[in-house]
């Protein structure tokens, strides 16, 4: 692997260098903790609107940290020059700023060894992708715009990037990462239709099948009509209960459970959403963006954070999990929300169980309202249409919806299997399209 990396322009950097970077950071260290981390990324994106390549970004960024501590008190200092006079001097700044600066009583000494799973993180395809590949990617989208006759800008990206931690406690990690993503926003005068991709490798991004959903999306959409705001059942396309859930995530902390400042405080072990769902951490997963391990060199396992509706288990920073004697357990990295098999069903079916309702495709602009019963508010887009009769009848405006994921995730009327998704405002997640009663839509847009 690291050999493939060599190989590639630019030279990222290779596990062995990072190995001589550390020996040299820890050989020349006077602290009592030192801590090494390495981000060497390369990326080039390809940018299109109007139906044209406008713009092609080739970058390189890399940071190279030095953290060192005397007792409570640390100092960081950074460099992109990796010669070795350049770090001995990282070393030295980092020194002087530790000696320096008031005590931290928060401040953790590194972890020691620890042992790594191998997760996919990396895919040939992706660091082999050139500027010429991403392009054809690119005209891929546009010609399929150019032959529905609606206009099309997006983006097109692939990455590498080699992560390393180091300390002198023992600790060593390190690991290559890839990452492509594509999107598209498809328009024709006020009606739009969008998809997005994300995967580790460049060949899973399936740039012609989306692009033929956005665009039909685009086209169902014009003439769009106005209902009354109010409530309707709702059947959510993944990136919507993306948009949901991301709103989810961030209140399984334990601080925020602790102080009382969480909606799910004092409901661990209880049901929180549809006892027939379970939300997992999947780094195993081949199509989500795993990784081995955080930035603290601590490892990345499978967790589940919900099973059969019941809240197991909270997030833990590893100053918290210090206090309270346990191991950390990380915010979510890989989500996964999944339905029991035996109840699930495709989207026509949710559809066609639809006596009147409304399907969204995407929701954007999601903010928090209430913390304490999480309800949030955003708005509906790239695709809000009417149901009748269990049939897609009509588009429609777009609406602002008020209602809390926690309500919704406990009245699902019909899921599907999980699938792959990812929204503009969060990450990529495993999860199912949903049918939900009495979803809220406080107001109509006027676009």
């Amino acid at each position: 692997m690291s050999a493939k990396i060599l190989n590639n322009w630019p030279v990222l950097t290779s596990r062995e260098e990072f190995e001589f970077l550390t020996d040299l950071v820890l050989r020349h260290s006077t602290g009592e903790h030192a801590c090494v981390t390495l981000h060497d990324h390369h990326s080039g994106t390809v940018r299109f609107a109007n139906n044209q390549v406008i713009q092609h970004v080739d970058t390189r960024k890399m940071r190279f940290l030095v953290t060192i501590g005397f007792g409570k008190k640390h100092g960081t200092a950074s460099t992109t020059n990796l010669t070795a006079g350049a770090v001995r001097e990282t070393v030295q700044r980092a020194e002087s700023l530790a000696r320096v600066t008031p005590e931290d009583p928060e401040f953790l000494p590194p972890p020691g060894r620890q042992h790594y799973e191998s997760w996919p993180t990396f895919r040939p395809e992706t660091l082999e992708a050139n500027v010429l590949g991403r392009l054809q990617l690119a005209r891929d989208a546009i010609e399929q715009c150019q032959a529905e006759q609606v206009q099309g800008a997006g983006i097109l990206t692939s990455t590498m990037t080699t992560v390393g931690v180091a300390a002198n406690s023992g600790l060593f990690a390190y690991e290559p990462r890839t990452e492509a993503r594509f999107s598209l926003t498809a328009q024709i005068n006020d009606a739009s239709g969008w998809t997005a991709a994300v995967h580790r490798s460049i060949d899973k991004l399936d740039v012609v099948n989306r692009s033929l959903l956005a665009i039909g999306n685009c086209k169902r959409g014009k003439g769009s009509r106005e209902i009354s705001a109010g409530r309707y059942t709702v059947v959510l396309q993944p990136p919507a209960v993306v948009g949901l859930l991301n709103g989810m995530l961030g209140a399984l902390d334990v601080k925020s459970y602790e102080t009382q400042t969480s909606p799910f405080s004092g409901k661990l072990h209880q049901p929180i959403i549809d006892t027939r769902f379970s939300l997992h951490n999947r780094p195993d997963h081949p199509d989500m963006l795993s990784c081995g391990f955080t930035r603290e060199g601590l490892p990345v396992n499978r967790v589940t954070w919900i099973e059969n509706g019941l809240l197991r288990q909270l997030a833990y920073d590893r100053y918290t999990a210090y206090q309270k004697g346990i191991a950390l357990i990380p915010m979510l990295e890989s989500p996964c929300l999944e339905g029991e098999v035996r109840d699930q069903c495709t989207l026509e079916q949710l559809i066609e169980g639809t006596e009147r309702g409304i399907l969204v495709t995407n929701f954007w602009y999601i903010r928090a309202v209430n913390r304490m019963d999480l309800t949030l508010t955003g708005m509906t887009r790239d695709g809000t249409f009417l149901i009748e009769n269990g049939k897609v009848t009509a588009p429609l405006r777009n609406f602002r919806f008020h209602d809390s994921p926690i309500r919704a995730f406990q009245t699902i009327k019909g899921y599907t299997e999980p699938q792959e998704a990812t929204s503009a405002e969060s990450g990529k997640m495993l999860v199912p399209a949903l049918r939900i009663p009495d979803f809220y839509f406080s107001s109509v847009s006027t676009f």
